[in-house]
């Protein structure tokens, strides 16, 4: 009773604390959204408090056309990208007449836990390693490496299986691609805040009769006087300020994303491993394929691959915050705790 309630109590509390990290996107959508839109502001003049007054009112009137065009994003995701994740990854379809043992243990997991059955692929590498991917019934997809299928005994190959039936049937593969997607965005404009700006010296805002370029289109200006120059002076670098905000907000939600999908990635690894001891009752299996997956598991992937596979299949594998798995040694003291294993 004991074990039965530690393992579906670290099920609730992963599920949770996934719940309020990808909650944490949405956040961080509209905290690049007003950056931006203060840089906006900044480019049409005045003091700071204008700027930041000015931003203000335009993202109360724009953030719904915000989420419309994100919605627009993940829409366009939906459509490709499973195409686009095995290209990615080098998966193929394979037959039952291809690879039966694989079937097999698939379809023994499936028929004995009422599960539908996902399609299967194999990517062709003597590496170990597996992911699931997927947005729906009848488009999710198991892929494994040759060498996994080759190495793992039959308990051994269940208990991976299970572990990524488990990430479809708690749809953690939606999770994922919504969270690479959401990632994806916040990477594009961090990357446009590093090597994209380039403001000249001496930019600040425009009179009214100062052309697009700060080019005076009439001979006389309100910043003539001393007056306009001091408040020239002023609101250049009220401008200079705002910028300097927008950007810093603009790195920081990227570097926050990409904190949360890594975070994300780690909780569902523990959840699915949890999932796999409960679908199969041999979490032994799992800890023995672990072991076998850690020392053999790189081979060449996108980087915003890492996350869906079993074990990070990048060979220079970074630890802690960074990570996109917890380490074996981690999941196994969870197994070992939560799930009974010895």
């Amino acid at each position: 009773m004991f074990r039965a309630y530690g393992l579906y109590g670290h099920i609730q509390a992963n599920r949770l604390r996934s719940a309020l990290l990808l909650a944490g996107f949405v956040a961080l959508l509209h905290a690049l959204l007003f950056s931006l839109l203060l840089i906006w502001s900044a480019f049409l003049g005045g003091t700071l408090d204008e700027i930041v007054a000015g931003a203000i009112r335009q993202f109360a009137r724009s953030w719904p056309l915000a989420m419309v065009a994100a919605l627009t994003w993940f829409l366009v995701a939906y459509f490709v990208h499973q195409s686009l994740i095995s290209r990615a990854t080098g998966a193929k379809g394979v037959s039952r007449t291809e690879a039966p043992r694989l079937y097999n243990v698939l379809e023994n997991l499936c028929i004995s836990r009422g599960l539908p059955m996902p399609a299967l692929q194999i990517i062709d590498t003597p590496a170990l390693n597996a992911y699931a991917s997927g947005l729906r019934e009848g488009q999710y997809f198991v892929a494994v490496t040759r060498g996994l299928l080759d190495t793992l005994r039959d308990d051994e190959l269940e208990a991976v299986l299970a572990h990524e039936l488990t990430h479809i049937r708690n749809r953690d593969t939606q999770l994922m691609v919504i969270a690479v997607v959401f990632a994806g965005i916040f990477a594009f404009f961090g990357d446009l805040a590093i090597r994209g700006w380039d403001f000249p010296y001496g930019w600040g805002p425009r009179s009214k009769s100062e052309g697009p370029w700060g080019t005076s289109s009439s001979p006389s200006s309100s910043y003539d006087s001393s007056d306009g120059g001091d408040r020239r002076s002023s609101g250049g670098g009220g401008a200079l300020i705002a910028i300097v905000i927008a950007v810093a907000i603009i790195l920081i939600t990227w570097g926050i994303s990409t904190l949360i999908r890594l975070a994300l990635s780690r909780s569902r690894e523990y959840l699915a491993d949890a999932g796999s001891a409960e679908l199969t009752k041999n979490p032994d299996a799992l800890i023995r394929a672990l072991r076998k997956i850690e020392e053999h598991a790189a081979f060449d992937v996108p980087s915003r691959m890492e996350a869906f596979f079993i074990e990070n299949p990048v060979a220079e594998r970074v630890s802690g915050l960074f990570s996109t798995h917890p380490s074996v040694a981690e999941r196994v003291a969870a197994l070992q705790r939560f799930a009974g294993a010895p």
